[in-house]
C-alpha cells in the first residue's frame, strides 16, 4: 500500500485599483510582470475555491463489498465548501464522476459518493479529487490490494492510509471504536414538510418505509399506510380501507396496543407488519411490552394481530409510558457475514440453533433506559434475546436498519437535542456506536419520534432521502424529509 496526495489550490490575482491614476499604474506594472497566461488563469480562477482545495481530503476507499466502489470526502476545514462539479475518477482519465450541483460539506462533515456508475475500483488503482476544471489536483490516494473493509486515513483528513473497519459517511474507525464526538449531520442541512397540513394530528411515531410505502405506527393504536404524494412526501392511500389508517387489537381482538415502533422484515409487508407496543392504552398503567405481527393484506378497518411476542418478563421493569419505543429487523445474514456474537450462547450467532423464525434478529429500543436489546422471534411464539446494550442516550425512539450501509441507527427525539447514532458489529461481535450526529441545522429541536430511510434504489447524486415523524405534530405537519448521504 502506499499513499500519494497532493494538493494544488487555485491561487487568484489580488490588486487594488484605487488612487486613480497611480493606482492604475501600480496595477498596470504588476500585470506586465507576470505572464500573459498566468495572468489570465488568475483572472478566471474562482477564489472561493482556493481554500476548499485545502481543505477536502479523500477520507476512505472502499472498493470491495456490498458498497464496492465508493470514495468518502471529509472537510477538515472551518467553513462550508461548495462541491458542485467537482471530479472523482479513478487511475483512468477517460472516465470521471461529477459531483452534483449544489452539494455542500459542511465543516467537519463526511459524504461518502458511490462512482460505480461511472468506474469501478480494482485491487491496484487510485482514488483522485479535482476542481471542476477537471485538471487541478486537490487529493489523490493510491493502493496495491482491495479494501479489508476500508482504506481509511487516520486521523480524519491528516493521516496516512490504513485498513479499518468500514465507516462511509462518517468519523473513520482509527482503533478507538468508532466516533463519538457529534458531527454534522451526513445530508443535506434542510428540511421541508412532506405532508399535508394536520393530516394525523398528533402521536405519530415509528416509520418504515417498504419500497413505494410507507408504514407509520400512531400511539393510539393505529397502523397508517402511506403512498407518495408525487411531490416528495406521504399521503395516505386511500385503497384498501386505508384512508384514515387502521385501528389495531392485541390477539382475539381486545385491548388498544400503545404502538409505537413498525417494521418489515425481508419478505417485506407479505410476511405481515410488525408493531411495538408499551402497553395496552385500555390498561394504561401497566407495562405491556409487546411485539405484535399483522396481517395487512384484506380491507378491514380493524386489525387484530395474529402473534404476539410479549418481552415484559424478560426486560427490566420501566414505567408504563416508557418502554418499547423503537423496533427494526436485521437479516440474520448480515450478522454471522459481520460475526455477530450471540449474548445467549457467548458464541457466534447460529441462526439454525433457533428453528424456524423471520430470518433475522428483530431489535427493540427503550425509552426510559436508552438500551437496546436484540430478540429472535420464533414462530412458535417463543423468543430468545441474543443482544443487550446501551444506546449511550438518555432515550431511543426509534431504530432503523440501513443495509447499504450495514449500520443501524438509533434516533433519540427533543430529549437528546434530535441526536442520532450509528453502530457497526465490531472486532468483538457486539454493536458499538461508530458516529453521532446532530440533527440537520435547518431542523427545529422537535419531538421527532420516528425516522425513516429510503431504499438504496432512491440514491441520487450520493444522496437519499429521509423522513421523521414528529409525535407534536408541530405546525400541523407531522412528517418532513431531508437526505442523507448513500
Amino acid at each position: 500500500m502506499t499513499e500519494n496526495w497532493t494538493a494544488q489550490p487555485v491561487r487568484a490575482l489580488t490588486a487594488s485599483c484605487g488612487g486613480g491614476v497611480g493606482g492604475a499604474r501600480a496595477l498596470a506594472l504588476r500585470i506586465a510582470a507576470v505572464p500573459a497566461l498566468a495572468v489570465l488563469a488568475a483572472l478566471t480562477a474562482a477564489p472561493a475555491q482556493a481554500a476548499p482545495a485545502d481543505d477536502v481530503r479523500i477520507n476512505e476507499v472502499v472498493t470491495t463489498g456490498d458498497v464496492d466502489d465508493s470514495i468518502e470526502l471529509h472537510n477538515k476545514g472551518a467553513g462550508p465548501v461548495d462541491l458542485s462539479g467537482w471530479i472523482l475518477k479513478d487511475d483512468n482519465s477517460s472516465s470521471k464522476y461529477k459531483i452534483a450541483s449544489g452539494t455542500t460539506l459542511a465543516p467537519g462533515a463526511f459524504r461518502a459518493f458511490d462512482v460505480h456508475s461511472s468506474f469501478g475500483l480494482g485491487s491496484s488503482d487510485k482514488a483522485r479529487l479535482y476542481l471542476p476544471d477537471g485538471s487541478t489536483l486537490v487529493d489523490s490516494f493510491t493502493w496495491s490490494k482491495h479494501s479489508e473493509p476500508s482504506w481509511s486515513r487516520c486521523p480524519d483528513g491528516t493521516g496516512a492510509f490504513t485498513s479499518a473497519a468500514r465507516t462511509l459517511g462518517a468519523p473513520n474507525n482509527c482503533g478507538t471504536g468508532g466516533g463519538t464526538t457529534p458531527v454534522a449531520w451526513p445530508g443535506s442541512s434542510s428540511v421541508s414538510t412532506a405532508d399535508a397540513s394536520n393530516v394525523f394530528g398528533e402521536d405519530l411515531s415509528g416509520l418504515q418505509q417498504e419500497g413505494s410505502v410507507m408504514w407509520g405506527a400512531q400511539n393510539s393504536g393505529k397502523l397508517w399506510r402511506l403512498v407518495k404524494n408525487g411531490s416528495g412526501g406521504w399521503t395516505p392511500d386511500t385503497a384498501g380501507g386505508w384512508s384514515t389508517g387502521k385501528a389495531l387489537r392485541f390477539p382475539g381482538g381486545s385491548g388498544t396496543p400503545d404502538s409505537e415502533g413498525v417494521a418489515v422484515t425481508g419478505a417485506g409487508a407479505a410476511g405481515g407488519v410488525f408493531v411495538a407496543s408499551e402497553r395496552n392504552a385500555d390498561s394504561s398503567g401497566t407495562s405491556r411490552l409487546s411485539v405484535l405481527r399483522y396481517d395487512v393484506s384484506g380491507t378491514a378497518t380493524t386489525l387484530t394481530a395474529g402473534k404476539e411476542w410479549n418481552l415484559t418478563p424478560d426486560l427490566p421493569a420501566v414505567g408504563s409510558n416508557l418502554g418499547l419505543e423503537a423496533l427494526t429487523w436485521v437479516p440474520d445474514s448480515h450478522l454471522t457475514g459481520a460475526g455477530f456474537k450471540d449474548a445467549a450462547t457467548g458464541a457466534a450467532y447460529d441462526p439454525s440453533r433457533y428453528g424456524a423464525h423471520t430470518d433475522g434478529v428483530f431489535f427493540v429500543g427503550v425509552e426510559g433506559t436508552g438500551m437496546i436489546y436484540g430478540y429472535v422471534l420464533a414462530d412458535s411464539g417463543a423468543f430468545t434475546r441474543v443482544a443487550a446494550f446501551s444506546s449511550g442516550m438518555a432515550g431511543v425512539m426509534e431504530l432503523q436498519w440501513e443495509p447499504q450501509a450495514g449500520r443501524l441507527w438509533a434516533v433519540c427525539d427533543d430529549t437528546c437535542s434530535g441526536r442520532h447514532l450509528t453502530l457497526r458489529v465490531d472486532a468483538s461481535g457486539s454493536f458499538a456506536t461508530n458516529a453521532v450526529f446532530n440533527r440537520p441545522a435547518g431542523m427545529s429541536n422537535l419531538n421527532n419520534e420516528g425516522f425513516a430511510i429510503a431504499p438504496a434504489a432512491e440514491c441520487a447524486a450520493g444522496s437519499k432521502p429521509v423522513y421523521w415523524s414528529d409525535d407534536s405534530n408541530t405546525g400541523g405537519h407531522a412528517l418532513r424529509k431531508g437526505t442523507v448521504s448513500c
